[in-house]
C-alpha cells in the first residue's frame, strides 16, 4: 500500500512539473503573437508521442482566417532535408550513387571545370556552385521579382557560369542552387517532374497536405500568406510571384510535420534505414555539420540536428535532440517573430541541464598555456578568405568588428578571450593567427594580414573598369579629386567608398575584393565575394599599364616613349613634374633606334627605368634596364637577352640588386621567318646593383 501511494506521488510530481512546463510554453508563445497577428504553429515530440501542439493568429489577414490545423505554410529552407531524403532513396534503391559527377546527368553544367562535382558536394553546400539569389542580385535582378522565375531559370543561369567559388569537396559554403540542382538530377534518373515525385514520395511518408510550389499563381488549398510590417508599424503582405523549389518553397502542415517527425523519432524502432541514415553526416565528407538538408552542429551543449528557414514573411525552425528523444517543430508567416528563438528558448526550458563539458579541440589546451603574450589588435582574414575581421580596442575594451557587426571579447588569459554573447566560444592568438575554438571540437583559423596603405599610384593601378562576362555586369573603381578610391556596379546608380586593407584586399559595402596581378605587378583581376556568391572573376578591360610614374615628396617623376619627328625611331623621356603636373625638368635616353619605356621605380639615389630596346643589345629588341641619379642623370644602362625578342616591363629590388621582370622569345629558326614557330615565355633576370647580369629564370609559358 505503501509503495502505491508513493508512486502514485512520484507521477502527481511529474505530471505537475509537466504542466507548469506546459504553462511556461504557452506564456513564451503567447507573448510572440497577438490574436489578430499573423500566426504561429509550435509542436513538441517527446519520446515518439506528440506533447504540445498549439495554434495562434491569423492564416490570412484581408479575410481574417485562423492559423490552424489545416494551414499550409511556406516552411522555406527547413524544406532542403526532403529533397536530400529523395536523393538518398535513390541511392539506397540503387539509382544513384551519391560519389556521382552531376554532369553524369546534366552534363550542360560547369564543361571547363575538370574537378568532379559530385551529388554529395551539392548536398552539403561543399560544391563551390553559387547561389542563384546573389547572382541574380547582382545582375539588378532580385528573385523575389521575378514572375514566375522557376529551376529551369536557375539552371540556366547556372550554365552561364564558367567556374566555382571553389573546388568542389574543399570548404563549405551554403547556397540555394545546390538544391535546385538537385531537383533537375531527380527528375532525369525518374523521368518524372520534381512536382509529381515528390508528391508520391511525400503520400509515402503520410504527409498528404504537404507540396512543393508548382506555379505561382496556381491555388494551394488552405494556404497562409506571408506578412511583416518592415518597421512601418502596420501589416504589408509580401507577395509570391515565383516557382522555384527543392530548396524551399514547401507549404505544409503542422500535423504532417509531426507525423513525419515521430517517425524520425522512431526510425530505429522501426529499423527505418532511410531516417536512420538521413541523420547523419554524408558518407566520405570533410564536412561533418552539414549533411542531409540538415546541420548538426550540437546546441545546448547536446547533440542536435537542425535547420531553419525563412523566406518573405514565411519562416520555420527544427530543433531535433536524439540523445533526449525531444523535437520541437515551429512554423509561422508572421515576419516580426523568429521561430528560430521560440523554439531555442522551448529547448532551453524543456532539456535537463547539460552535465556535458566542452569539447574543444586538443590544440586549444596547448595554445592555451603559452606563457608569451602576443600581438592581439589587427586585421584577419576569414578560413574562406571572403571577410576581414577587426580585432580593435575601443576605451580600453577589446572588440571583435567585422562590417556592421561587432561583439565584445574578454580576456580570460595573456592570448585566451571569450565572447561576451557566448563565453563557451573561445579565441586564441597566436603570432600570425587567431583561432576560434568550439565546444564541439569545431576550429576556424583567422590568418594575420598585413596592414599597409597602398601608395597613389598603386591606387591608380587599380583604376578601371573590370568585366564578368558570365553575369554580362561590370564594375568601374575611380580615384577622386582628393585620392578616394570609389567602385561602382554596373547595375547600381552610385559610386561608394573602398575600404582599402592592404595591396591584396578591399571591401566596399557587401562586397569583398582581391586583387589579382599578373607577372609583372599590373593589376589584370578582381575576385569578387558578394555573400554567398563566392570568387567570382572581374577581368580589367581598361587601363592595364605597368608603373610609368611614381610619387615623390615634390611631385612626381615619370617615363614615357616619345616617336621621333620622321617616325622612324623612338626614345624615353623622364620628367620630374610638380604636384599639379607642371613639369620641372626632363632627360631624353636612348639610342639611335627604337626604345621603349614600360615602367619606373625609385632607388636610395635614383631611378630604375625598365623596357625594351632595338638601339643596344644583341637581337631584335633587347630587355633594357636604365639607371639614373635623383637629377635624371643617367648611372649606367645594359640590356639582356639572345637573338630574339627580350621586353623589359617591371622591377623590384632584392637583397643583391634588382629583379627585372619580362618576356623572352624563342624560335625554331633564326633564318626562315614564314614557316618557324616562335614561344613567349615569362623571364626574370636578377642583376645586381651595377646592372651586372646574376642569374636568370625562364617561367611559364605565355602563348
Amino acid at each position: 500500500m505503501k509503495k502505491n501511494i508513493t508512486l502514485l506521488a512520484v507521477l502527481f510530481s511529474i505530471s505537475l512539473i509537466a504542466q507548469q512546463q506546459i504553462q511556461q510554453i504557452d506564456s513564451i508563445i503567447n507573448s510572440k503573437v497577438n490574436e489578430n497577428d499573423p500566426g504561429l504553429a509550435v509542436g513538441i515530440i517527446k519520446d515518439g508521442t506528440i506533447i504540445y501542439e498549439k495554434y495562434l493568429g491569423l492564416a490570412n489577414l484581408q479575410h481574417q482566417v485562423k492559423f490552424d490545423e489545416k494551414t499550409r505554410s511556406n516552411i522555406a529552407s527547413t524544406a532542403k532535408q526532403f529533397t536530400a531524403l529523395m536523393i538518398l532513396d535513390l541511392q539506397l534503391k540503387n539509382k544513384l550513387n551519391l560519389e556521382d559527377d552531376i554532369r553524369k546527368y546534366l552534363p550542360q553544367l560547369y564543361e571547363n571545370v575538370s574537378d568532379e562535382i559530385k551529388i554529395k558536394h551539392l548536398l552539403n553546400h561543399t560544391s563551390g556552385i553559387r547561389d542563384y539569389v546573389e547572382l541574380l542580385d547582382l545582375e539588378g535582378d532580385v528573385w523575389w521579382k521575378r514572375f514566375g522565375f522557376g529551376n529551369d531559370d536557375i539552371l540556366e543561369l547556372l550554365e552561364n557560369q564558367v567556374d566555382l567559388g571553389f573546388k568542389p569537396g574543399s570548404k563549405y559554403s551554403y547556397s540555394n542552387s545546390n538544391y535546385n540542382v538537385l531537383t533537375k538530377v531527380i527528375e532525369k534518373i525518374t523521368g518524372e517532374t520534381f512536382n509529381n515525385y515528390s508528391k508520391t514520395f511525400f503520400e509515402s511518408l503520410g504527409m498528404n497536405e504537404t507540396s512543393f510550389v508548382e506555379r505561382y499563381m496556381k491555388v494551394i488549398p488552405n494556404r497562409a500568406n506571408p506578412y511583416s510590417d518592415w518597421g512601418r508599424g502596420e501589416w504589408w503582405e509580401v507577395p509570391t510571384v515565383t516557382k522555384t523549389n527543392g530548396e524551399g518553397f514547401l507549404y505544409t502542415t503542422l500535423k504532417d510535420q509531426l507525423k513525419y517527425e515521430i517517425a524520425v523519432q522512431n526510425a530505429k524502432r522501426d529499423k527505418n534505414l532511410l531516417l536512420i541514415e538521413s541523420q547523419k553526416p554524408i558518407p566520405n565528407s570533410k564536412i561533418k555539420t552539414y549533411g542531409f538538408g540538415l546541420e548538426l552542429e550540437d546546441r545546448f551543449g547536446r547533440t542536435a540536428v537542425h535547420h531553419s528557414g525563412g523566406t518573405y514573411g514565411f519562416h520555420s525552425q527544427t530543433y531535433r535532440f536524439p540523445e533526449d528523444n525531444l523535437t520541437i517543430f515551429a512554423m509561422s508567416n508572421n515576419g516580426n517573430i523568429s521561430t528560430n528563438l521560440i523554439a531555442q528558448s522551448i529547448a532551453k526550458l524543456l532539456l535537463p541541464k547539460s552535465t556535458q563539458k566542452p569539447k574543444y579541440d586538443s590544440k586549444f589546451y596547448e595554445v592555451k598555456n603559452l606563457k608569451d603574450k602576443v600581438t592581439i589588435l589587427g586585421k584577419y582574414i576569414y578560413p574562406n578568405k571572403d571577410k576581414i575581421v577587426e580585432i580593435i580596442d575601443e576605451e580600453g575594451k577589446i572588440f571583435w568588428k567585422e562590417r556592421s557587426f561587432t561583439v565584445g571579447i574578454v580576456s580570460e588569459d595573456k592570448n585566451v578571450f571569450s565572447f561576451t554573447n557566448d563565453p563557451k566560444l573561445k579565441v586564441v592568438f597566436d603570432e600570425n593567427q587567431m583561432t576560434e575554438y568550439y565546444t564541439s571540437g569545431k576550429t576556424m583559423i583567422y590568418k594575420r594580414i598585413k596592414e599597409s596603405s597602398r601608395s597613389l599610384n598603386d591606387l591608380e593601378a587599380l583604376v578601371g573598369t573590370y568585366n564578368n562576362e558570365e553575369l554580362s555586369i561590370n564594375f568601374e573603381l575611380k580615384l577622386t579629386r582628393d585620392n578616394t578610391l570609389q567602385f561602382k556596379l554596373s547595375t547600381n546608380k552610385e559610386f561608394n567608398d573602398v575600404r582599402v586593407y592592404n595591396q591584396a584586399y578591399l571591401q566596399v559595402n557587401n562586397f569583398f575584393l582581391k586583387v589579382k596581378e599578373d607577372q609583372f605587378n599590373r593589376v589584370t583581376d578582381i575576385i569578387l565575394t558578394y555573400g554567398r556568391a563566392k570568387n567570382i572573376r572581374f577581368n580589367k578591360k581598361t587601363n592595364l599599364k605597368f608603373q610609368p610614374k611614381i610619387e615623390i615628396e615634390d611631385g612626381s617623376i615619370s617615363v614615357t616613349t616619345i616617336g621621333s619627328r620622321n617616325g622612324d625611331t623612338s626614345d624615353i623621356l623622364l620628367t620630374k613634374n610638380y604636384p599639379n603636373g607642371n613639369e620641372i625638368w626632363s632627360k631624353r635616353l636612348g639610342g639611335s633606334s627604337w626604345d621603349k619605356a614600360s615602367s619606373i621605380i625609385a632607388t636610395e639615389d635614383g631611378y630604375l627605368i625598365i623596357g625594351s630596346t632595338s638601339s643596344y643589345g644583341n637581337g631584335n629588341y633587347d630587355m633594357y634596364v636604365i639607371k639614373t641619379d635623383k637629377k635624371g642623370n643617367q648611372i649606367w644602362q645594359n640590356t639582356y637577352g639572345d637573338f630574339y625578342n627580350e621586353y623589359g616591363y617591371s622591377a623590384e629590388m632584392t637583397d643583391t640588386g634588382y629583379l627585372i621582370k619580362g618576356t623572352v622569345q624563342n624560335c625554331t629558326s633564326n633564318s626562315d621567318i614564314f614557316n618557324r614557330k616562335c614561344t613567349t615565355s615569362v623571364w626574370f633576370v636578377s642583376i645586381d646593383d651595377k646592372g651586372k647580369e646574376l642569374s636568370n629564370e625562364i617561367l611559364e609559358s605565355m602563348e
